[in-house]
């Protein structure tokens, strides 16, 4: 049985190139696609992690529209994506050493530890680290509650 996932997700941008070096150069994502469309690009990155997996499209904010609906989200404090990290606080450290904006510091949640940073590019990201239970019958990697 065939069954459907996520191939390619997107979020706009302001400026296609800021954005590619932002999400590869301080976030850590590789480059999978760049293929010129018109004056803009389909361009993708990926986790180093699993780059056969999901793609993220750095879509151009040319609609009007789009520019309304990114501007307004921004405004509202609301993150446009979310990033799982395993380790938060080292997140942060790397980031702020790399002069990213942190609008929310680290913050425990329930299950959760989230903080929001600002990608330069006209979003706000959420960067969130579930909490690891371990048992003791088992491997030593987390298992992760959602």
């Amino acid at each position: 049985i065939y069954q459907m996932k996520i191939a390619v997700t997107s979020i706009m941008v302001n400026n296609q190139e800021k954005a590619l070096s932002f999400y590869t150069e301080v976030l850590g994502f590789i480059k999978k696609t760049d293929i010129p469309v018109g004056e803009y690009k389909w361009l993708t990155v990926v986790s180093p992690e699993e780059q056969d997996g999901i793609e993220l499209l750095l879509e151009p904010t040319g609609f009007e529209p789009a520019q309304v609906y990114q501007k307004a989200l921004y405004d509202a404090g609301i993150p446009a994506f979310s990033f799982a990290v395993n380790d938060i606080m080292e997140e942060e450290d790397r980031l702020t050493e790399l002069g990213v904006a942190f609008t929310l510091p680290p913050t425990t949640m329930g299950d959760v530890t989230v903080a929001v940073i600002d990608d330069t590019c006209g979003n706000l990201l959420q960067l969130v680290q579930h909490t690891a239970i371990k048992f003791p019958d088992l491997p030593d990697e987390p298992i992760y509650t959602n």
